[in-house]
């Protein structure tokens, strides 16, 4: 087991930047499809899935801007319900963009997600 030992009679103190979780994010930001309007986000990681799945919503008609830690995603004009499958193959969590899909325009259009072979 590795350990530190910190010698030096000195306390420990500072700050920690927390990244937001993408298992919070990712489900949040496929919601915002049901609200057909403005959701501001903070704090959502910049990683490859949840650029994937902004660039989804972006795709269906979403509007996306991103400022400053914050996202703004504004689904009011949104009017597309397929899933290009390229993007949809990316990552399996895709899957959840089509339940918001369909409770919102009660149909969606999208290939198996992810890439792997079941």
């Amino acid at each position: 087991m590795l350990s530190y030992i910190i010698e030096g009679g000195r306390k420990l103190e500072g700050t920690v930047p927390i990244s937001g979780s993408k298992n919070a994010s990712l489900p949040i930001i496929a919601g915002s499809i049901l609200s057909g309007r403005t959701t501001k986000l903070y704090n959502v990681p910049n990683i490859h899935d949840t650029q994937i799945t902004l660039k989804i919503l972006g795709l269906l008609g979403a509007k996306v801007k991103k400022n400053s830690g914050k996202i703004e995603i504004n689904t009011k004009e949104m009017n597309k319900t397929e899933i290009p499958e390229d993007l949809m193959r990316q990552m399996r969590s895709t899957v959840i963009m089509a339940g918001a899909l369909i409770g919102r325009f009660k149909e969606a259009t999208f290939s198996y997600p992810g890439d792997y072979d079941i």
